[in-house]
């Protein structure tokens, strides 16, 4: 009898540690999987603030414009972008911002990726 409650103890000692680190690298793997989600959820605000810094833009709303389409709509429908929608919008909005950023003339391929842009944005909202 006192063999068996020594093995059983002996036993429980030998599986607290390991039941402990398990509790452990559970713990961290939680603390891993939240930063995680909170840098997807900060580059997927980040990516839908670059599409509205871009839609705000005075020469976008010309060339939006001019071509027909309907800046307002497109302003709300970046909300509702997600996954790869909103990375290639975002994109296409840094393209925008990068081919802007010297303050010069716009240019036809300028002009085409705005106008890309825009249309992605639209088509995403009609489908949804």
């Amino acid at each position: 009898m006192s063999r068996t409650s020594l093995s059983m103890v002996l036993s429980f000692a030998v599986l607290m540690p390991a039941v402990g680190r398990a509790e452990q690298r559970h713990i961290a793997d939680d603390n891993a999987l939240d930063r995680m989600v909170a840098e997807q959820v900060s580059q997927q605000e980040a990516d839908r603030q670059v599409i509205r810094d871009v839609l705000k833009r005075d020469e976008v709303r010309d060339v939006a414009r001019k071509a027909g389409l309907d800046i307002v709509r497109a302003e709300a429908a970046v909300a509702t972008l997600s996954g790869t929608e909103l990375q290639d919008a975002a994109r296409r909005a840094r393209e925008v911002n990068d081919h802007l950023a010297g303050g010069g003339n716009i240019t036809i391929s300028t002009t085409t990726i705005i106008i890309a842009l825009l249309v992605i944005i639209l088509i995403i909202v009609a489908v949804d």
